[in-house]
């Protein structure tokens, strides 16, 4: 009798143990998703992570050069509950499950800008710098499944220099619920015309410097993209990711003189120290 209550204990205490593990992994991240970096391990309070990444990438949009990029990874990171404030490079932000299916984020940041230099062999030379711009970048994301296995996504771009917006669908790969694994997007991106003319226009005097045919466009469509996204842990403390990006032009971008390609892509993988 003695043995069988052994034994029935220690089943119970196995089964708590699987449950209580199973629990903290569900909980341990905000969204399971690898392309929402989450460093709380589930705990309220502050968190730290610190990498760096390897990008290899156009030289600017509509180039067809290409080169090698390093850029600082991680984020400083502070929790409460289901909601997470970040700083992020140039970027703060804040995320938040509102709900099992509902995952909102904004963030105020700075866009890159453009330099003639950019270009090794001087495409861009007579059409000025452009100068870091302000944006606030605000995005929703609604799951279709509780596991966020399907979702939707829009999100909005808007500051000095024009808006831009992107409706797409994702999906994840693989059982882990700790925001490890692989998930893919495809999207459409529209923009306004002060948006599209910031980086495929050339006015009169861009056009009498460079030699380059004056453009204007109109807003609309700017194109269709995929991107994937992959997240794993090494051990508790450190953790590799890795992304890539393919994004067509529309008819209109790919007219103009600065699209020297039809496309945009973008190749990446780093690794991160999470304390």
């Amino acid at each position: 009798m003695k043995n069988i209550t052994a034994v029935f204990i220690a089943i119970i205490v196995n089964c708590f143990s699987i449950y209580t593990a199973i629990a903290q992994d569900k909980n341990s991240v905000l969204v399971p998703l690898p392309s929402v970096d989450d460093f709380t391990k589930g705990e309220n309070g502050w968190a730290f992570g610190l990498g760096v990444g390897i990008e290899y990438e156009t030289a600017y949009e509509g180039s067809d050069e290409f080169g090698l990029e390093v850029q600082p990874a991680g984020a400083v990171q502070w929790r409460n509950g289901d909601h997470i404030y970040y700083f992020a490079g140039e970027a703060f932000g804040w995320r938040g499950l509102l709900s099992d299916n509902w995952l909102l984020d904004a963030l105020v940041g700075f866009e890159e800008g453009r330099a003639e230099s950019d270009s090794d062999e001087g495409r861009l030379n007579g059409l000025g710098e452009q100068e870091e711009a302000f944006e606030l970048v605000l995005q929703a994301r609604r799951s279709f499944t509780s596991d966020w296995r399907y979702w939707l996504v829009g999100r909005l771009v808007t500051g000095d220099e024009g808006n831009l917006g992107l409706f797409g669908a994702g999906r994840r790969f693989g059982h882990q619920t700790d925001g490890t694994g692989s998930e893919i997007n495809v999207v459409v991106v529209v923009h306004d015309s002060e948006y599209a003319n910031k980086g495929f226009g050339i006015n009169k005097s861009q056009s009498a410097n460079s030699g380059l045919k004056e453009t204007n466009l109109s807003g609309g469509l700017r194109s269709i993209g995929i991107d994937y996204n992959y997240r794993h842990n090494i051990n508790d403390n450190w953790q590799i990711f890795g992304e890539a990006l393919f994004e067509y032009f529309s008819s209109e971008v790919r007219n103009s003189p600065i699209a020297r390609s039809n496309y945009e892509t973008e190749v990446g993988i780093g690794v991160i120290y999470i304390f």
